[in-house]
Formats: C-alpha cells, structure tokens, sequence
C-alpha cells in the first residue's frame, strides 16, 4: 500500500492535475503528472508554500471502461500500486509531482514485470524518474576512468 501522505485524495489536488497536467502514455499504461512548482499560482492559500511544492501524491484511477468485474479492476490496481510503492522506497521518484495512473484495457493480459517496466518507462518520459543507485555508480565508474 502507498503511505497515506503519498495518496492523491482531495478533490482540489484532483482538479489541479485534470486541469494543469501533462499526459505520457505508453502501450497499455497513461500517466498524467503535475509538477508543483510550475503552478504556484493555484497553491492552497493557507498552505506552506514550499511545504506543499515538495510534496508527492499518487493516484490510481482504474475505471469500468477496463473491466466490468471489479476483482481484475483491483488486481491491476494493485499491481499498479505495488510498483510505485516500491518507486517511492527506493526514493527512486522525485518529490514535487502529482502522479495519476491510468490504466488501459489491454492492461489486464500483462504480467507484473511488464507493469513495472511499463510504469518505470513512464515515469522517466515524464522525467519523474530519478536515477538509480546502480546508474549512479556506473556514471561515477566512467567518469573516473576518463580522468
């Protein structure tokens, strides 16, 4: 499960990321991602201003257009989740986003690997993504062997 401070629940928060947000979509997997700094103007106005700009939220909408049974709605859903959940553990995705998670139908035939690798391909379209650690260390191994 995503920890609380990281759902997407106010209908406010909804609205910003409808209203102001891009869309990157993939093969069977769209993500629309807000960044917050780029919209300080529709901020909350009892709110923290850098508090809330660095914040990150995460919804997952996965309507009836996918299925109409709800147990294979919530199995993408979970699946979805679990892969971000992990994101955000290994602090993989930068803070200071809305993230909403739109499933397509042809979600349903593809396994959890092909999940995350669609979610990670997303994400670093969306340029949310930040590097791995493994990454990290291979550019600081070339970079060193340069010198």
């Amino acid at each position: 499960m995503v920890p609380e401070i990281n759902r997407l629940k106010k209908k406010r928060d909804f609205d910003l990321i409808i209203k102001h947000g891009h869309w990157v979509g993939g093969g069977f997997l769209t993500l629309k991602y807000l960044e917050l700094a780029k919209i300080r103007d529709y901020f909350p106005k009892k709110m923290d201003v850098d508090k809330f700009e660095k914040q990150l939220k995460l919804a997952f909408s996965v309507g009836l257009k996918l299925d109409k049974r709800a147990v294979v709605r919530n199995r993408v859903r979970r699946q979805i989740r679990e892969v971000a959940r992990l994101l955000i553990k290994a602090e993989r995705i930068k803070s200071g986003y809305y993230l909403m998670f739109v499933p397509k139908s042809s979600i349903k035939d593809n396994t959890y690997a092909e999940i995350s690798q669609e979610v990670e391909l997303l994400l670093q379209r969306a340029g949310v993504l930040a590097p791995s650690v493994s990454t990290q260390l291979s550019s600081l191994r070339q970079a060193q062997g340069r010198l």
